[in-house]
């Protein structure tokens, strides 16, 4: 592991945003990954108490300098979740003149209809770029499915998936933009692929545990069990 890498799993209503009932319901993950010798941070998927994250961030000496977005859906971005408005990106941006937003080229126009945001706030990327916070890389997986530029991002052996994939399951195929036989595409063939011992980080805590190496989620989480996209299609209520 890189001595210099700066990483930290926030959970939302618990580490922050402690009084937010629906942080709390949701129980969402926000991660800060940095490089502690530049003291430079992005934040991923800042969402409900945006000040009190760059907040944690500022407490370990790092300054938040960007942000990391797995996908548009207001619960890990900002914007109106049924009802609530649900702080994000548009409260990052500002926060201190700005960061630069990185988003799934695919998912561009969806931040930016939830959030508010301009075009000019985010810088689009396709899967296999890599985003560079000081002297550490992170790479974009592009993983549709969830909703069509979903992207989880992978950082020293640590996978930051968002609501691609979780410890139990993976995330609903049902809603608007959603696609089964990608959601199948980016489990098996693109997050599939990956060594035994990276460590999965999910955007949800769903599980009893916060994180898991992949062969241990591989041999407990039934949807790698499904071996033909058929067999997936069926599960997830598709013919």
């Amino acid at each position: 592991m890189n001595d210099r890498l700066y990483f930290r799993q926030f959970l939302s209503g618990r580490d922050f945003a402690k009084q937010d009932r629906v942080a709390q319901q949701m129980v969402n993950f926000a991660y800060l990954i940095g490089d502690r010798q530049t003291g430079e941070a992005m934040v991923v998927d800042p969402a409900y108490a945006v000040s009190e994250l760059v907040g944690l961030a500022e407490a370990d000496g790092m300054k938040v300098t960007g942000a990391l977005v797995t996908h548009y859906h207001p619960d890990h971005v900002g914007g109106n979740f049924m009802g609530h408005q649900v702080e994000g990106v548009r409260e990052l941006l500002a926060h201190d003149g700005g960061v630069p937003i990185h988003v799934q080229s695919d998912e561009a126009w969806g931040v930016q209809r939830v959030t508010g945001c301009d075009t000019s706030d985010l810088i689009q990327h396709e899967g296999g770029d890599i985003v560079m916070i000081g002297d550490i890389p992170i790479t974009c997986l592009h993983t549709p499915g969830h909703t069509p530029g979903s992207q989880c991002f992978l950082v020293d052996g640590r996978l930051v998936s968002g609501d691609t994939l979780f410890l139990e399951g993976c995330g609903r195929v049902d809603l608007p933009g959603a696609d089964p036989a990608a959601m199948y595409n980016s489990i098996n063939s693109v997050l599939g692929s990956l060594p035994n011992e990276t460590v999965l980080y999910p955007g949800h805590l769903y599980s009893a545990e916060p994180s898991a190496p992949m062969s241990e989620v591989r041999d407990s989480n039934y949807v790698f069990r499904f071996k033909t996209l058929d067999q997936f299609m069926i599960m997830f209520g598709q013919s």
